[in-house]
């Protein structure tokens, strides 16, 4: 039960964050597609990224809400999760230029406390999938048949 409690609260949290940054993208769109434009690294991509990020975010969200994508949905929590915390760490140490293209609160956060930020969500998605997968082990087993054994059969000879 406790397993399970843990699995909804982190798939609750992860929820909440996709689609509170993918809404606050969409939002003020014109910005984030212009603060990513500004970005060294993804400038070339910077119309690319700004239709599909938010949009991906928010088909993570929906994984994560059904039982039958859960687990999916954990593993692509974590590549997302992954791919920001190590944009944002590139940025950090390689980049002459930091725009932010985050949004609402997140925008309020400096580069460092984002960067842990992130590196918390991404143990938050691991262990959602380590104890995912724990919970799909215990349901996956098939409890045993108990089998009726029946008595021997004697043969007799009839003559």
């Amino acid at each position: 039960m406790k397993r399970n409690l843990a699995i909804e609260v982190i798939s609750g949290l992860l929820i909440l964050l996709f689609v509170y940054t993918a809404v606050s993208k969409l939002l003020d769109f014109t910005t984030f597609q212009v603060q990513l434009s500004k970005s060294p690294f993804i400038n070339a991509y910077a119309n690319t990224v700004a239709w599909t990020l938010p949009a991906g975010e928010i088909l993570v969200a929906l994984a994560l809400t059904f039982k039958r994508t859960h687990l999916l949905g954990l593993y692509a929590s974590l590549f997302l999760m992954t791919m920001f915390t190590a944009y944002i760490w590139t940025m950090l140490h390689y980049s002459y230029y930091i725009p932010c293209s985050c949004g609402g609160i997140l925008s309020k956060m400096g580069w460092n406390q984002h960067l842990w930020f992130n590196v918390g969500f991404v143990l938050l998605s691991i262990i959602g999938i380590i104890l995912q997968k724990k919970q799909n082990l215990v349901y996956s087993k098939k409890p045993e048949k108990k089998t009726e054994e029946l008595p021997p059969v004697v043969y007799t000879a009839m003559s």
